[in-house]
């Protein structure tokens, strides 16, 4: 097989400290031994979840549970539809073995959807022992890039999100906020790689403003010992910097005083962040000078000038952030550390200085079993594959495109995440993959993603308000429109007029319509994080759809295979549309969306 140069420094390198090595060495073994350690992980799987009932429905039980080779000869690949009658079973509080041999602890909450709305991923106590060990990867690797990291603190904008229970008790919310509410994060023993400028108090409070303002306080206060910043998503991260901008007074008022903002009610928040506030008048001058100017073109390094890198995700959707980002961090360096999802956690980035287009994960190997799905048996979602022609870790092909599917102690066997997986290279054993693209996903700006499927019924909900006007849609596509923070949804829309002029009021109907088809992650976005803003409608001229398959001709697209898309990146494509809109529209008001209420649909089992 192949092998790809090797990007990373050697474990034996005198840079890395002495308590790194532990970690590199870890890395260095499962990697050389993937194979072995992915079939030992298997056998794990299978004899921890013997008496799971989804096993013996499909003929593995007795002596042939742990029998790798009857598990890929009887196990189906599926998709999270196959496994939600189970999982609603679950929901619902049925006790039994059904997926796991182990109790299903708690439920995390996918961005994903199903139904327009959240899936619900099971897991158990022991995959926070496993997110653990994958976080503790990620520091010994990052030393040997940069050093000094024990000299400093580290500023990372972390938060929780709302969470509820199911008909049968069991909580149910996204992964992260499972994790920093675990006693693997509150109780981390102290590590000088690791001190954080947020209290614990701070990153647990459920008030998104009163969280923001603490964390960005503590920050500037420690901002001459922060030698790193950063979010788990570039459009968090972006969404602080605007909330900066905004409230940079009210923040260096609170640090000349040393009094915090009586806005900050929170009473364990007030207390964490009063045990670093001091008056300090100088330090406020100096954030004052930096943020009153006319341009904030790198005001990461203004701010906080010790700062050696911006540690954020900006693969996938998230990479529409760069160009800001850059803007922003004044030439840090983005360093994309690490891949996961509420399934499990995949895998690291063993070069995490390389530029963002070259971001490459090490999928490691005893996070769960991983097989892989050729792009090319994904024909517009139909099964015209099985089982037998999954690919195992080690035998994936180099510059080959694959579908992830997993197999996790938690009780997913062959599930197909979704994310569709490049070979870059090898460490050793171990493949590298370029994260593609998320299957299916036409938009997104935070943790929203939205399919095509679901934004056509949008855009027909929208239009039917046109109807009693005689206006109809000609043709329509969208856009993510990233300039500006929050990103939000642009329709482009080509309509054919009626006899009477369409009002404005009826145009910001149709955008709150579309709003409103929406699934619940992106009415969270919109309600509760403010991690999208409203949607726009932009009508352009009668023929412009006619431009575009034209531009689409000239840059040899065949006329008989043509269609419009109903998603386009920023480039000539927007530029085109932009040049023809005749007029704009926003939704005049957020979506309905209430936390913790009918979060899962009523006519799917809901919970």
């Amino acid at each position: 097989m192949p092998e790809a140069p090797n990007l990373v420094q050697s474990w034996a390198t005198a840079s890395v400290p002495e308590e790194h090595h532990k970690v590199l060495d870890y890395i260095e073994d499962v990697t050389v031994n993937a194979d072995q350690v992915q079939r030992r992980v298997l056998s794990e799987i299978l004899t921890q979840n013997a008496p799971a009932e989804y096993l013996h429905r499909h003929g593995l039980s007795g002596h042939a549970t742990a029998d790798i080779d009857a598990f890929k000869r009887l196990i189906p690949v599926i998709t999270y539809e196959d496994l939600q009658p189970d999982i609603l079973r679950i929901a619902h509080g049925d006790p039994s073995p059904i997926l796991s041999g182990r109790p299903i602890s708690e439920f995390l909450t996918s961005s994903g959807t199903s139904g327009g709305e959240r899936k619900l991923m099971p897991t158990i106590h022991d995959e926070l022992d496993r997110r653990s060990l994958f976080y503790s990867l990620m520091t010994p690797v990052m030393s040997q890039f940069v050093p000094g990291l024990d000299k400093g603190k580290a500023m990372y904008l972390y938060f929780v999100k709302s969470e509820s229970r199911t008909s049968g008790g069991l909580v149910a919310r996204p992964v992260l906020t499972s994790y920093y509410k675990s006693r693997h994060f509150l109780d981390r023993p102290f590590d000088p790689y690791n001190i954080l400028t947020s209290p614990n108090e701070a990153i647990l409070c459920s008030d998104s403003y009163q969280s923001m303002y603490a964390q960005l306080l503590c920050g500037l206060v420690h901002s001459a010992d922060v030698v790193r910043v950063g979010a788990v998503f570039a459009s968090g991260f972006l969404r602080a910097i605007k909330f900066l901008e905004k409230h940079w007074p009210r923040l260096c008022g609170d640090i000349r005083t040393g009094m915090l903002d009586p806005q900050i009610t929170d009473r364990v928040v007030r207390e964490a962040v009063e045990r670093v506030l001091r008056p300090d008048p100088g330090l406020a001058g100096q954030i004052e000078a930096e943020c009153s100017k006319a341009s904030w073109q790198g005001i990461i390094q203004r701010i906080w000038p010790n700062t050696k890198y911006i540690d954020i995700i900006v693969t996938g959707a998230m990479a529409q952030y760069i160009p800001t980002l850059e803007f922003y961090g004044g030439g840090l360096p983005l360093a994309c550390t690490m891949y996961g999802s509420s399934e499990c956690y995949f895998g690291i980035n063993l070069d995490p200085m390389c530029k963002p287009s070259e971001v490459a994960y090490t999928l490691i190997p005893t996070m769960a079993y991983f097989e892989f799905l050729p792009v090319h048996y994904i024909n517009n979602g139909a099964k015209d594959y099985d089982q037998r022609d999954l690919v195992d870790l080690v035998d994936v092909k180099l510059g080959q495109e694959y579908e992830l599917v997993v197999t996790t102690y938690s009780g997913l066997y062959r599930y197909r995440v979704g994310d569709v997986l490049r070979v870059a290279g090898f460490k050793n054993k171990a493949p590298q993959f370029n994260f593609v693209r998320r299957k299916n996903v036409a938009l997104s700006i935070d943790s929203d993603k939205t399919d095509e499927v679901e934004l056509h019924a949008a855009v027909r909900n929208a239009v039917n308000h046109l109807e009693p006007f005689g206006a109809s849609l000609v043709e329509y596509t969208s856009y993510a429109d990233t300039s500006s923070i929050p990103g939000h949804y642009v329709l482009f829309c080509e309509l054919k007029a009626g006899g009477t002029a369409v009002p404005p009021s009826v145009f910001e109907d149709c955008c709150l319509a579309a709003e409103e088809s929406l699934n619940s992650v992106y009415r969270q976005g919109r309600v509760c994080d403010k991690s999208i803003g409203p949607l726009e409608i932009r009508v352009v001229e009668e023929g412009t759809f006619d431009k575009l398959m034209d531009y689409a001709l000239s840059q040899g697209a065949s006329i008989n295979q043509y269609k419009a898309p109903r998603c386009v990146r920023w480039g000539p494509v927007v530029e085109l549309l932009d040049g023809r809109v005749q007029s704009r529209f926003f939704s005049p008001k957020c979506p309905k969306w209430v936390p913790g209420h009918k979060q899962w649909s009523i006519d799917n089992g809901g919970i």
